[in-house]
């Protein structure tokens, strides 16, 4: 079993390796053909272009792997059958779950490195990639910054800390302004519950001021509402936001920690949370359902129409997964159940075929 293993896994990466090629290539040429106005319309360097694309290679791969991992799994079995391969390996009394095994290590094997990808490598490609968007491309300075789990943004000498910002409401909470002197030194402090837009500023709500007077002593009243005149946009705070789900595991985890320590509602980011270990075992999902998938309709000898079936397979998963998402987001489900709602309904699809394959 051990020259069979080898040959089985060797395959299995060759058709794997082949299809993910083929998917980032394709992603890579309808992306480039985009950017490539966007830059030269925004006058920004063509090579940008470059370290653009090296950045955004990650969550092209990330991305683009489950679906690469089911048309592997189609193409390496059918071409097994083709050759008839699985009957001989039938014949000499191997079975069909000592055949799946090595390629589902080997799929779990992927799921592992994307997960570890997504932690270590994503988060700070990302990081640049932003910057590249917001600043060389838009030409933008760092309006808003997301850094040690809080939003912050400077305008002249005011500065503003905020916890959390709702991209659905515009709405930021647990906000803290501070006002300095032209020798930076505090001048009054505002603490509000939320924050809306408003005509050139933002709107705060529940308000509590304090000015501290030269002394050293402190002044301080309560408000329903302040208006304060700051050049920040929802624009900014979406990048802002972005940042967020951009964050590695450890790092959105100590994010929620903080936002329900602080009181505030988490549960946009706890559906991330999740959804960042869900997500990458999707490759594992799709070769557990395309193995016996295949084994069934291979036997029919529809290899072809076994692949177009399993890219809307495929396409049906993100589809499903992404609705499951929003509803978790939005608070309709549990953030675990709609992070992992996906993928145990397509491994029970998987089950269902692996069950019936010799039926």
């Amino acid at each position: 079993m051990k020259i069979l293993t080898r040959y089985l896994v060797r395959t299995y990466l060759g058709m794997i390796a082949t299809c993910l090629g083929a998917l980032v290539a394709i992603y890579l040429v309808v992306d480039f053909l985009e950017r490539f106005t966007k830059f030269s319309r925004a006058g920004a360097p063509l090579t940008a272009l470059f370290p653009y694309f090296l950045c955004k290679l990650p969550e092209i791969i990330s991305q683009t792997a489950p679906m690469a991992v089911l048309m592997g799994t189609i193409l390496a079995i059918g071409t097994l059958a083709k050759n008839s391969e699985i009957t001989a390996m039938r014949s000499s009394g191997i079975s069909l779950v000592q055949i799946g095994r090595p390629l589902l290590a080997t799929a779990a094997l992927l799921s592992i490195i994307l997960l570890l990808t997504e932690e270590f490598v994503t988060p700070a490609a990302n990081e640049k990639l932003r910057y590249i968007e917001q600043v060389v491309v838009q030409k933008k300075g760092k309006a808003a910054f997301f850094r040690r789990n809080n939003i912050w943004h400077r305008d002249d000498n005011l500065i503003l800390q905020a916890k959390l910002f709702n991209p659905e409401t515009s709405t930021l909470s647990g906000i803290t302004v501070w006002e300095f002197d032209h020798e930076l030194q505090p001048v009054a402090r505002l603490d509000a519950a939320a924050a809306i837009p408003a005509g050139g500023g933002w709107q705060l709500q529940d308000v509590t001021s304090r000015a501290f007077t030269p002394l050293g002593g402190v002044a301080a009243a309560s408000k329903k509402t302040e208006f304060v005149k700051l050049d920040l946009v929802v624009a900014d705070l979406k990048v802002a936001a972005k940042s967020a789900e951009d964050m590695g595991f450890r790092a959105l985890l100590r994010y929620c920690q903080t936002l329900s320590d602080s009181g505030y509602d988490a549960t946009r980011y706890l559906t991330l949370l999740h959804a960042k270990i869900s997500l990458p075992f999707a490759a594992l999902i799709m070769a557990f359902l395309g193995i016996p998938f295949s084994l069934k309709d291979n036997r029919s000898g529809g290899v072809g129409i076994s692949i177009g079936i399993s890219i809307i397979i495929g396409f049906s998963y993100f589809i499903i997964n992404a609705l499951l998402l929003s509803l978790g987001q939005a608070g309709a489900l549990p953030p675990p159940v709609a992070a992992w709602a996906a993928n145990l309904l397509f491994a029970g699809a998987g089950l269902w075929f692996t069950l019936t394959v010799d039926s």
